[in-house]
């Protein structure tokens, strides 16, 4: 297939998405680290733990109501230490749910009014959501900066669709690539910045007002940089597509089902997502971790996921590069239900960060293998909303199985359903016509007009 645009225009878009979305990750991550002192916050001031404070009847009180009913049916008791972690769950998994509905619906925008529409309409949202979360010096209003950035955002699918409409079929693997290693800088570095800024008081009765107001800056300057740097990119509206022939017609003609992709996408994440959320609960039964040294952990897997992307991951086919992640996500799960040292934990982080660098970024560019061009934003936005409901419902499905059975128990359970998607992507997904790049010589014209 020829290319969609030319290789100028092509290389100042991958400019324009790869600023924008760095931008957009790096106020996205600041708030992870923070998601404990801030939930405990809201605890102290809305739902105390000290038995001698009045009752208190707010929307928190009753969340925590249900969390320690939900956190009394395991059989192994729970300290109330971990309150905070699993309202903390709780919301992440609320986000990603609100994400697997809103996903289809902010694809299915830009198919019909645009990527840059519904970029800039995305956007308007997040800058909302972020407006609330400076606002909230009470949990209610926390919340809701919650929900409407769940079902705001949309940067990660639009950004993915416009790569795709960019590209053609021999680079769209290592642009896919591109989007992937501004996820791994991002988690590098914005976790760090965001619990620095929150060291930094400003505002009394919204002691995280300092990380939120810079996440604000970065949302509204990522904005103004959008609406004066990003063109339109949907073929049929820019005319930069193919001609419509008597071919395009016909249904395209599909190498792997989207169904297939969808279900592979939701499985693995269902199983990597709960184990990701799990981590911080063993290092510190087995290592005694603090927050920072989970920092460290996560930074170190961020820094490894990075240099793969850059290095590695764009270099390889799509099918290939979802095949090298699975193998790695289960050589992790192995591992971590055995590993007894600091050494062996770094070991399976290694493998995770070469699952990070590999795994969404190759069904991605699968996918968009598989959609005509007027379908693409739609058909994104489906494959993401699988994957936001297994990463919705992970968290809890494993730590549930961890709390009840054991670290041993889950991470069997997890290595055998990671062997299940192994096997789905070693013998049922097979390579798109197209999706392997060409040899090209060093030096040559072609692979200098590569990012």
């Amino acid at each position: 297939m020829a290319p969609a645009v030319d290789a100028a225009t092509r290389k100042r878009v991958l400019r324009v998405i790869f600023v924008s979305l760095l931008l957009d990750l790096l106020s996205f991550t600041f708030i992870l680290p923070l998601f404990p002192k801030l939930l405990e916050f809201y605890r102290n001031a809305e739902a105390p733990l000290d038995a001698s404070a009045p009752a208190s009847k707010t929307l928190l009180s009753s969340v925590l109501g249900y969390l320690n009913a939900y956190k009394a049916a395991f059989a192994r008791p729970i300290e109330s230490r971990y309150d905070i972690v699993l309202l903390g769950g709780a919301l992440g998994s609320l986000f990603s749910l609100l994400q697997a509905f809103a996903s289809p619906i902010i694809g299915h925008l830009s198919d019909r009014h645009g990527r840059r529409t519904a970029l800039l309409a995305s956007m308007t949202g997040n800058i909302l959501s972020v407006l609330l979360w400076v606002a909230a010096v009470d949990f209610r209003t926390f919340l809701a900066s919650r929900v409407v950035g769940g079902l705001s955002e949309g940067n990660i699918q639009l950004a993915t669709a416009i790569a795709t409409d960019i590209s053609d079929d021999t680079s769209r693997g290592s642009t896919m690539a591109l989007i992937g290693a501004c996820f791994s800088i991002a988690f590098t570095f914005g976790p760090a910045l965001g619990a620095y800024l929150s060291s930094i008081p400003t505002v009394a009765a919204n002691p995280f007002a300092t990380a939120a107001s810079f996440s604000l800056f970065l949302i509204v300057t990522e904005t103004i940089y959008l609406w004066f740097s990003l063109p339109e990119t949907l073929p049929k509206l820019t005319g930069m597509g193919e001609k419509e022939t008597e071919s395009d017609l016909t249904p395209i003609q599909r190498t792997n089902s989207h169904f297939l992709l969808n279900f592979v996408h939701f499985t693995f994440l269902l199983f990597f997502s709960g184990m990701e959320f799990s981590l911080p609960f063993m290092t510190y039964d087995l290592f005694g971790y603090s927050s920072a040294d989970n920092g460290r952990l996560l930074g170190y897997v961020g820094l490894v996921a990075s240099l793969l992307q850059g290095g590695v991951t764009r270099r390889l086919p799509p099918l290939l590069s979802v095949k090298t992640g699975v193998l790695a996500c289960l050589a992790a799960f192995a591992m971590l239900g055995r590993i007894t040292s600091v050494g062996g934990l770094y070991l399976a982080a290694t493998c995770l960060a070469a699952t990070s660098a590999t795994v969404v970024s190759g069904l991605n560019a699968l996918s968009s293998f598989e959609a005509s061009q007027d379908e693409r934003g739609r058909k994104l936005g489906v494959m993401r909303s699988w994957g936001q409901l297994g990463r919705g419902l992970g968290p809890v499905l494993f730590t549930s199985v961890y709390w009840w059975a054991g670290r041993g128990t889950a991470y069997t359970i997890g290595a055998t359903g990671i062997a299940v998607v192994s096997a789905l992507v070693l013998f049922a997904l097979k390579t798109p016509p197209g999706s392997v790049k060409a040899k090209v010589k060093p030096g040559s014209k072609t692979e200098k007009n590569e990012l």
